[in-house]
């Protein structure tokens, strides 16, 4: 496996492991859409929001510049520990679930005016939508870290490259999922559930990749 193809499959599961809640708070925003929220205010406040994430979590990537990839490695552990800790939870968070499903009962008008790109991220309703994908993101961040902290620039790029991709996959099927409920409940249900595997094994890799288990066990 070349260094592509693994960073592929690792984007991809970082991506969706990271940005899976995304998708039912924005299924919530488009069951609330009339006709001074519209769509456009929830996907630009998405990315506005996911941005911000990325900026900070590029903290990561600038300290691998002058830190030896054995102790960045370390940070593998965090990952680690935050999907260890999803898994071990013994209450499923009915709250989102149950606020998903209620959201979408009674789908609302979309005839909304249309507004300008400029008009669109200045209001703000757009940062409303922001607060909420920044304020779900802590956890991203501390995924994000030593990811970012132990990939050189290609990686990095390929990474980002498909979590925007991924972000822009959640608003399309958050949007269509209004209409559908009872698919929005199953996968908040269950999916969801995958997840912390996911990036437990992500952690794990980077712990690997970088040799930092010779500093536990040398």
């Amino acid at each position: 496996m070349n260094w592509l193809e693994g960073t592929l499959m690792t984007g991809t599961a970082v991506a969706f492991a990271t940005t899976f809640d995304d998708n039912l708070y924005l299924t919530i925003f488009f069951g609330k859409v009339n006709r001074t929220f519209c769509p456009r205010h929830v996907v630009i406040g998405e990315y506005l929001g996911f941005t911000a994430l990325i900026g900070v979590s590029l903290v990561g990537f600038l300290g691998g510049l002058v830190i030896s990839e054995q102790l960045l490695g370390l940070l593998g552990f965090l990952p680690i520990a935050i999907g260890a800790s999803q898994l071990l939870k013994h209450e499923e968070d009915d709250d989102v679930v149950h606020t998903v499903s209620s959201s979408l009962k009674t789908p609302q008008a979309r005839r909304t005016p249309q507004e300008s790109f400029w008009a669109t991220l200045k209001d703000p309703q757009t940062y409303r939508v922001s607060a909420v994908t920044i304020a779900n993101g802590g956890n991203n961040i501390g995924i994000y870290v030593p990811l970012f902290a132990t990939s050189t620039l290609p990686r990095l790029s390929v990474i980002v490259s498909i979590c925007y991709a991924t972000i822009g996959l959640w608003c399309f099927l958050s949007y269509h999922l209004t209409r559908q409920p009872a698919i929005a409940f199953v996968i908040a249900r269950y999916a969801r559930k995958v997840f912390p595997f996911v990036l437990m094994w992500i952690g794990l890799r980077i712990v690997m990749d970088n040799g930092s288990y010779q500093l536990l066990f040398p």
